[in-house]
């Protein structure tokens, strides 16, 4: 578990701690795909794969590459749609930024969906198919990677302001 820094509020420190389990679970799955495009065999990709399921806390209940998206893409959609309408109403200031996070969500979620149908596309020693799962996955972690700081260090003074999620009755 991530341990929450001094200045951080438990709302930012949460924020953090899921973001963290991200980078850390997108790190492992890119590791996966770099030895699948350097010709890994099928049994040593499952082997990496059953690793993450025991070893990352969000593969304990998402078992692939797939499922991650799917996590990615729920985490941005409750962040769409309860946090960043929270942001707006308490720091309008902040509008811009608000706007930037949201564009930035609609740009990973159409490099989730390339990641998604690369490794659909999977199934047996296909140079290309694999090589074309490997690029999404650096894509998306260097677009998903650079969202997740500036989301950070840009709700990071909002956050310290509020006692509680505001979208939790």
């Amino acid at each position: 578990m991530r341990q929450q820094r001094s200045t951080d509020n438990p709302l930012l420190a949460e924020l953090r701690w899921i973001h963290d389990m991200l980078r850390r679970d997108l790190a492992t799955v890119r590791r996966i795909a770099d030895e699948a495009a350097t010709g890994a065999s099928a049994a040593r990709l499952q082997e990496g794969v059953r690793r993450l399921q025991s070893n990352g806390p969000l593969f304990q209940l998402k078992a692939n590459c797939l499922s991650y998206c799917q996590v990615v893409h729920h985490h941005h959609h409750l962040e769409s749609a309860l946090l960043f309408p929270a942001v707006r109403r308490s720091a309008p200031h902040l509008k811009e930024t608000v706007d930037r996070l949201e564009a930035d969500h609609r740009l990973v979620s159409e490099l989730l969906d390339q990641v998604e149908g690369a490794a659909r596309a999977l199934g047996g020693d296909d140079a290309a198919v694999r090589g074309k799962l490997v690029e999404a996955l650096r894509t998306l972690s260097e677009h998903l990677l650079a969202h997740l700081k500036f989301e950070e260090e840009s709700l990071a003074p909002v956050l310290a302001t509020w006692r509680r999620w505001p979208f939790h009755g």
